[in-house]
């Protein structure tokens, strides 16, 4: 393993030039097989880096392969909390993240210390959190839940159960409304669910009168209201590949439109616009995981992800519950 440049440690990330004759996803199919290492892209990231993984999915299924996988090095393609997840569930493991800057919005909205403060106001009730959150926060949580997941795991509870849910405002918002609960909900949201226009999408949907309306439920309450299917970036990709309509608006992160465009050619999938603006809704966190990034990534064997170990003893435990319950619920 070639040394390690100061300013990569500092900047969080390799920008070493990459020969132009390298094929890049060749050169990293190659080191993957030599380093016993397994890549997982998130489906937000960009087509590129899709394209070369072992593995694409949403957050419930990349936990779940992370804790099945028997690699000796995992590359997340995706944002910081994925890494950790990964390290929490495997930390024998070296965890790679291509760049550490991959932050999450719904992630900085709840401050550790200041949730943890949250949940002391609140005694006597079970903490759920959705997995976009730090390792931190996850260690003051009963339960960790995904998109994918969350109606579920929040409905194995008996109904009087009190109960915290945070990171984001708009999925607790809209599980509470398909459940009957009334759980306290942090003020939370992510800056990219919470910009798509409901006018920009009645336009869209005016010019494409046969058009399907997906959103995922980090939208807010009004978005949500006028969509024909509300789910995971999982399940509105098979809601689209199974559907018989022929054109889709797309209210999530455009990165999945690669995958359904891929999936189903011969439909149309038009990315909801973002307030004051036209075109795709991109959060610039996943887009900072690019093929170069990648390919030095597992070449240095850098950056890696860590979590502190008190952290990740009480944080795993969550976790572990969610995929628990997950795999019970057939999931």
């Amino acid at each position: 393993m070639e040394t390690i440049d100061k300013k990569w440690k500092e900047q969080g990330y390799i920008d070493q030039p990459v020969d132009k004759n390298i094929d890049l996803k060749t050169e990293i199919r190659r080191m993957c097989k030599e380093k016993n290492a397994v890549l997982m892209a998130h489906y937000y990231t960009v087509g590129d880096v899709q394209d070369v993984a072992d593995f694409v999915g949403d957050s419930l299924a990349l936990a779940q392969k992370a804790a099945q996988t028997d690699a000796d090095i995992i590359v997340m393609c995706g944002v910081h909390f994925m890494g950790e997840t990964n390290k929490i569930l495997c930390p024998e493991k070296t965890i790679l993240i291509p760049d550490t800057n991959a932050s999450c919005s719904l992630a900085e909205s709840c401050p550790a210390d200041k949730f943890a403060e949250f949940v002391k106001a609140h005694p006597g009730h079970t903490v759920i959190s959705y997995v976009n959150t730090s390792a931190a926060t996850k260690a003051v949580t009963d339960v960790v839940v995904t998109s994918s997941n969350a109606k579920l795991i929040v409905g194995s509870f008996p109904q009087d159960t009190p109960m915290i849910f945070g990171p984001d405002k708009n999925l607790g918002g809209y599980i509470n409304k398909i459940t009957g609960r009334n759980m306290i909900l942090w003020d939370g949201a992510c800056h990219v669910h919470s910009r798509f226009s409901v006018s920009g999408i009645l336009k869209l949907k005016a010019e494409h009168p046969n058009a399907k309306v997906l959103a995922h439920p980090e939208c807010k309450d009004e978005v949500l209201s006028i969509a024909d299917k509300v789910g995971s970036t999982a399940a509105l990709l098979k809601f689209c590949l199974d559907d018989e309509a022929h054109e889709f608006i797309v209210a999530t992160e455009s990165g999945i439109l690669y995958e359904m465009e891929k999936g189903a050619p011969q439909k149309t999938f038009i990315p909801a616009p973002e307030e004051g603006k036209c075109g795709c809704n991109e959060c610039e966190y996943m887009k900072l995981i690019t093929l170069e990034k990648v390919y030095n990534c597992l070449k240095y064997e850098f950056p890696t992800i860590e979590v502190d170990e008190e952290i990740a003893k009480k944080a795993v435990r969550p976790i572990n519950r969610m995929l628990e319950i997950s795999k019970q619920m057939g999931l």
